[in-house]
């Protein structure tokens, strides 16, 4: 396990830290995420295109409950009944295209007694952002075709405008809507066809396309397995580049050991001390002494000898 031990430095655990979490993000959060808007997608996908091939409905017969449901929604249903006078309402941030407009609701009494909110469709500002003049529903009955649709949650900050002008809301809430207009709706609305009584601008359906959601899920599949591999492929080449330079040092420590080693190189033998040169030095000098003074002397004696006389 020592080989390992360099993934307990600080750099490691950051980077395997990142990696897990990067990995935990693309399993859990980011990939259910495109999967879920893909799925979405394809579910209102199929129910536009089964009412293409559907029969018109009465629309009593769906929103007797007073909701329209998420398995209704989109389909095509026929409503007869009158406009409630003086109650339009308009919805802000819509966009044609890339043009913005305002969308047009209007409460709609039907046979039946109930209150259904209608989308008229839209309109475009005429000035900068301001609302322009809007034709107003006709008065008396009227047959009403359209696609039921599910009632948008409110966007919280941002409660009803009002002031000058017609009252403004962010989203089609039946509920908020009917606040405004002091009706009572059920809870979704109708959003009307070409060519009907008070209709405006067409609002045409969505396209057919499940987008890019489904290959956005699984790259983010994809990213999620390739981070730990990644970090998998660093560990192992870390680990091969240190078995590398260990063994280049242990081949520069065996040659360093094999190479012959001169008299010079050699460090000289310590002799062994018994501690009597240290006792028998002061005799010694004084046997040399000696042996140079007696010899000193009989030179003398022989020269005295030879100018005086040799002795007998």
């Amino acid at each position: 396990m020592r080989r390992l031990s360099f993934l307990l430095r600080p750099g490691w655990l950051a980077l395997m830290a990142v990696v897990l979490l990067f990995a935990y993000l693309c399993f859990s959060v980011l990939a259910p995420w495109q999967l879920g808007k893909n799925s979405t997608t394809s579910a209102r996908n199929d129910q536009i295109s089964r009412s293409f091939d559907a029969d018109p409905v009465d629309a009593s017969a769906l929103i007797g409950d007073g909701v329209v449901t998420a398995d209704d929604e989109w389909r095509r249903v026929g409503t007869s009944g009158s406009y409630v006078a003086d109650s339009d309402v308009v919805v802000r941030l819509r966009s044609v295209g890339d043009t913005p407009a305002f969308e047009v609701l209007t409460p709609f009494r039907t046979d039946e007694g109930a209150t259904l909110m209608v989308n008229r469709g839209y309109v475009l500002p005429t000035q900068g952002v301001e609302v322009p003049d809007i034709t107003p529903a006709p008065s008396g009955p009227v047959s009403l075709d359209g696609r039921l649709r599910v009632a948008e949650p409110p966007v919280d900050g941002k409660p009803p405008v009002t002031g000058p002008g017609l009252p403004q809301v962010y989203t089609i809430t039946p509920g908020q809507v009917g606040e405004l207009t002091g009706t009572r709706p059920i809870d979704g609305y109708l959003q009307l066809a070409e060519d009907q009584p008070g209709g405006l601008g067409v609002i045409a359906l969505p396209q057919l396309d499940a987008g890019p959601y489904l290959s956005y899920g699984l790259q983010w599949l994809a990213f999620g397995l390739m981070a730990p591999l990644g970090l998998a492929y660093f560990v192992r080449a870390e680990i091969k580049e240190r078995r590398r330079v260990r063994g280049e040092t242990d081949e520069t420590t065996d040659s360093a050991s094999d190479e012959p080693v001169g008299p010079a190189d050699r460090e000289p033998t310590p002799e062994y001390d018994d501690g009597l040169d240290a006792l028998l030095t002061p005799r010694r000098k004084r046997r040399k002494a000696g042996s140079a003074g007696s010899g000193a002397s009989a030179v003398t004696d022989d020269r005295l000898a030879d100018r005086y006389g040799r002795r007998r």
